[in-house]
Formats: C-alpha cells, sequence, structure tokens
C-alpha cells in the first residue's frame, strides 16, 4: 500500500475544487506519478465539543454534497487504477482532540455511541456503493477504544452495510489496548512517532529509534496475528519535526521551515518498516484535493508536495524496490487470515 492521504477542500469558501472535481483528478493524477498504488479520503463529521453526545453529518458542506463529492473522488481515483481507503474523521467545533472524548456514565456514552454508529455506517454506506477497498472504523479514539465493547456493535453494523475490508486508525501509542482487532482485518496507526529524544538528532539517530519502533511493533503484531498498516505517516517540514511530530502546524509560531528535516524523518522512519513482511504499507498524510492550493496549512505544513520529502517517496514508492510485503502478500479477509 504505496499511499497518499487526499485532504477534502469541500468549504463553501473553496467552491469547484474538492473532492470529485477536475482539481481532484489532477491531485489524483500526481499521486500516480509520485508511485502510489492506493489513497486515502477523509469526509468529516462533526461534534460541538467533548462532551457532546451528538454528531452532525455536515462539515462545511451539506452531508448530501459531501456524499456525493467522495463517490466522484472514488470513481476518479479507480479509473486511475488507485484502491482506495475511506477513513471518516470526527472535528470537535471547539477544539480539543477526538482522542479524548469523554462522557461521565454509562447512558451519555450509550447516546454518543448510536450517534457515532449512524455517522460511520453512513460513510460505510458510500464505500460500498462507491466500491472502495477498505474502510477505518474510526480514528484515535483513544478514551473508548481500549473499554467502551460498544465498539464491537459499531463494527458489527458496519460489516452488515460494508463488505470490503476493515481497519481502525490507532494513535502511535494506543494500539496495545485497542479491544476489537480481532473484528478487522488490519490494524491501522497514526504513524506520528516521535523518532527524536533532544534537537538537532542525526539521520542515524532518527534510523535507531524507528527500527526500534519496527522490532516493538513486529513482536506485537504476531501476537495478535494482523498485518499492520500506517493509516498516516508524516512530519511537518519544520526544525525537529520528529521531536513532537504530533504538534498541528497551525498553533505553531515563529518556525524555522525546514524540508529537508521532514526528508530525514520520512527516511527514517519508512526505511525501518518497508522490509518487513507484516507492514503492507501507509499513507502519508497529507497532500490536498486541489494541487494549487498552499492556503489549507502553514508553510511548514504536513504537505510534502514539491519538497524534499516528496523525492523521499518517489524513491520509496518506485516499484522496482520491493516491499517486504509484496512477497508476504496473500490476501487480508474474513475468511483467509494473513499468514506471517
Amino acid at each position: 500500500m504505496r499511499g497518499a492521504t487526499l485532504g477534502p477542500i469541500e468549504s463553501t469558501q473553496h467552491p469547484g475544487v474538492g473532492y470529485g472535481t477536475a482539481a481532484s483528478a489532477a491531485a489524483l493524477d500526481e499521486l500516480v506519478a509520485l508511485g502510489c498504488t492506493w489513497v486515502s479520503f477523509t469526509p468529516f463529521g462533526r461534534q460541538w465539543d467533548l462532551d457532546e453526545t451528538d454528531i452532525r453529518m455536515d462539515f462545511e458542506a451539506p452531508f448530501a454534497a459531501n456524499r456525493e463529492a467522495v463517490r466522484r473522488v472514488v470513481a476518479q481515483a479507480h479509473a486511475r487504477g488507485l484502491k482506495v481507503l475511506l477513513i471518516p474523521h470526527l472535528w470537535v467545533d471547539m477544539g480539543g482532540w477526538r482522542g479524548e472524548i469523554a462522557h461521565p456514565d454509562d447512558a451519555s456514552w450509550g447516546r454518543w455511541f448510536v450517534a457515532y454508529t449512524r455517522f460511520v455506517t453512513a460513510w460505510a454506506r458510500v464505500a460500498e456503493e462507491s466500491h472502495a477497498e477498505m474502510l477505518s472504523v474510526g480514528v484515535e479514539m483513544v478514551s473508548s477504544s481500549g473499554t467502551r465493547g460498544e465498539w464491537f456493535d459499531v463494527v458489527a453494523a458496519i460489516r452488515r452495510v460494508y463488505h470490503g475490508m476493515l481497519t481502525y486508525s490507532a494513535n502511535w501509542d494506543e494500539e496495545a489496548h485497542v479491544i476489537f482487532w480481532d473484528r478487522l482485518d488490519v490494524v491501522g496507526i497514526q504513524a506520528f512517532y516521535p523518532l527524536a529524544e533532544h534537537p538537532g538528532a542525526t539521520l542515524a539517530e532518527l534510523r535507531r529509534a524507528a527500527v526500534a519502533r519496527a522490532d516493538r511493533l513486529e513482536a506485537w503484531s504476531q501476537r495478535v496475528g494482523r498485518p499492520v498498516m500506517f493509516t498516516e505517516f508524516g512530519y511537518t517540514a519544520r526544525t525537529d519535526p520528529t521531536l513532537r511530530p504530533w504538534e498541528w502546524p497551525d498553533n505553531m509560531t515563529d518556525v524555522h521551515v525546514d524540508a529537508h528535516a521532514q526528508a530525514l524523518g520520512y527516511r527514517a522512519l519508512m526505511e525501518a518498516f518497508v522490509p518487513r513482511r507484516w507492514f503492507t504499507g501507509g499513507f502519508v498524510w497529507r497532500y490536498y484535493s486541489d494541487p494549487m492550493d498552499a492556503s489549507q496549512e502553514a508553510d511548514w505544513g504536513f504537505s510534502p508536495r514539491g519538497r524534499e520529502g516528496e523525492r523521499v517517496l518517489r524513491e520509496l514508492y518506485d516499484p522496482r524496490v520491493p516491499w517486504g510485503s509484496d512477497l508476504a502478500w496473500d490476501a487480508v479477509s474474513n475468511t483467509d487470515p494473513w499468514r506471517f
């Protein structure tokens, strides 16, 4: 899975350049030229704050419009030979991380899970209708993925309407706590791993840290009997991006743009994982559905487009570069389990 995330530009402030437009077609052409074989799309739902139990389906545009846009962009990807991972995300309007969603009692959690099931199954139907090859059942739900049995019901509800492969997008330190991996096909990780322990870490130091991460994850993945993918990976284009790689670029000030540091992070991380037979690939975070729009994030943001990091990806994604999973892959399905 040599992949990239193509982020939406569905705002009414940017008409005609979102998913399923001529702009996204051009962006997908760029990903094919990069060597991608998969692409992920990230439609959003919204909840007001971390205590809210309702989830609204609109995100910068009505759900019906976003649904049709996603269908069109999936068709555009398939027309270019790309396979598709659909990852419904949650946006917290008043700030805060979705992994900190909190409810005081079982009744409140029950209402939230009803709303979440409605949200995610709506997108599961879109994935089914558009023949997307894989769906993520959730993203970074740290506060509930290891404790709430309602997740088993969420997965079952998705299975009733969607018949492709399923994953879950676990935070980089969450995977060992998730209780429902046995209901899914592939372990997904948001791989924003901190590789540096101090400013100015060398490539050799980053490589050692990445290999240590890969070794630990390999031992764990063999215990759970599932292949592993990065539903997201990436680093910002700033000095020392591997120190705290999860920090959102828009919240930073006085930042020094450093595209070389971003590229070193890509290289160290992916070179440690690409040879592993159990590692099926990943999706770099992220490109945008309008490749000509640079307004979606700060100059030091995550996008590698036109930067040194893109050259690293092109090198790694070259089909002549063998990945461990290229040799190990048979199939991942409910009836044909992964064989190490």
